[in-house]
């Protein structure tokens, strides 16, 4: 699911394990924009971040391979 931003704190979830991610930095490398990420569970402290390359589509930004958790129409 795409979003118009991706911003600090934002939670997404690895489709592949179900895992919660942090985002904690967003930043530009020449023509791309890339967001790093770390669990969000106990293990946050100690875990290696991951550098995901964020895309650009029609409908907004998104992580390939997650997906945002915070969505307002989201029913828990």
């Amino acid at each position: 699911m795409a979003v118009r931003a991706i911003q600090l704190g934002q939670v997404w979830r690895e489709e592949t394990s179900g895992q919660s991610f942090l985002v904690t930095k967003v930043y530009n490398e020449v023509f791309s924009q890339f967001a790093m990420l770390r669990p969000a569970d106990a293990s946050a402290p100690t875990a290696e971040t991951r550098r995901v390359k964020i895309s650009k589509t029609a409908q907004g930004l998104l992580l390939p391979g997650y997906v945002f958790t915070q969505d307002s129409n989201q029913e828990f």
